[in-house]
């Protein structure tokens, strides 16, 4: 009975080890402090030395008692503590200093927005990802193509950081510009490390809309359809609108498609069925193409064959008009 009882009570203690979900833990050294935030220190029993200081835009503040001001800007809280726990050395034995970040000002929040489900403002208390944002603002939606562009709108504050800036360029390569990568979606949610840069306070990220390509005609649901990335084929965008109908005339489908650097189109034909055969080369689709699917011309003999169907049905159907009507008990 005892046996039982001690494997029973192991049992209970394993399951409540287990359950038990430890709470995620706050990296105290993740946010740096800058020009603008408020610090707040006080001294256990020696109140006379507790401060609250605002951040300079030197990156400085000012501790009681002391003519030299102390560097904050870049330092963590442990280590801004020790800084001043230092100067207060001066003046106090043994000083107990309790120092936190009460006001975090130094420093805009991130934006995302564009083809994401949540666009939104994201303040960053710590180090984060693209990959990271993107999933914190719920991934991207079925209308995003395969681009992701970061404008970095002001140089990050710390120089550790401004390393990691250092290619970071204006796209018209002016420097006035402001400066911005432009990245793959598929390499970014592949974790590729160039494609998933970090993330600075001021950073604006922009999700690109995958460009559309029409297909209208004798098609079963003629609609827009989205240019993803690693592209879209012909065969492939009519299958995505559920095919051509049986009037289609799919040996010459045209393609309309934009001139580079002008608004005027040229025509390209493609026969579907030799392509569905691979008799001839698939044409791959480029942003805002028209395909347009014409109705085949029906031949002399179906023509003929309509005509008198046609003209049948309308001498049964004029049968019956003018004559009364009867009613049978």
């Amino acid at each position: 009975m005892k046996a039982i009882f001690a494997i029973f009570t192991i049992a209970i203690l394993t399951f409540a080890a287990f359950s038990q979900t430890p709470k995620p833990q706050v990296d105290s050294e993740g946010y740096l402090i800058g020009p603008g935030d408020e610090i707040t220190g006080k001294v256990l029993g020696e109140p006379q030395f507790d401060f609250v200081a605002t951040v300079d835009e030197n990156g400085q503040i000012q501790v009681p008692f002391s003519d030299a001001p102390v560097v904050a800007k870049c330092q963590s809280e442990r280590g801004l503590r020790k800084e001043v726990n230092d100067v207060l050395a001066k003046y106090l034995r043994n000083p107990q200093l309790s120092l936190r970040v009460t006001e975090r000002k130094s420093r805009p929040p991130a934006t995302i927005y564009g083809e994401v489900r949540t666009p939104q403002q994201v303040v960053l208390m710590r180090k984060a990802t693209l990959l990271e944002l993107i999933a914190f603002s719920g991934d991207v939606t079925e209308q995003a193509g395969g681009t992701v562009q970061v404008f970095r709108t002001q140089p990050p504050l710390c120089d550790k950081a401004r390393d990691e800036d250092a290619n970071w360029k204006s796209m018209t390569g002016d420097p006035g510009d402001v400066p911005s990568r432009v990245f793959s979606l598929n390499e970014i949610k592949q974790g590729l490390d160039e494609a998933n840069p970090i993330i600075y306070p001021g950073d604006v990220i922009v999700v690109q809309k995958a460009p559309p390509v029409y297909i209208t005609g004798e098609v079963v649901q003629p609609q827009g359809v989205f240019l993803k990335e690693g592209g879209l084929s012909l065969t492939e965008a009519i299958a995505k609108i559920g095919g051509v109908r049986r009037e289609a005339k799919t040996k010459d489908i045209k393609i309309y498609r934009l001139k580079k650097g002008s608004k005027d189109r040229e025509i390209i034909s493609a026969n579907y069925d030799l392509i569905k055969k691979g008799e001839q080369k698939d044409v791959m689709l480029e942003p805002y193409d028209i395909v347009e699917v014409d109705k085949s011309k029906k031949s002399i003999a179906q023509t003929i064959l309509d005509i008198v169907t046609g003209a049948s049905r309308t001498a049964l159907s004029s049968v019956g008009n003018g004559l009364g009507t009867r009613v049978l008990y």
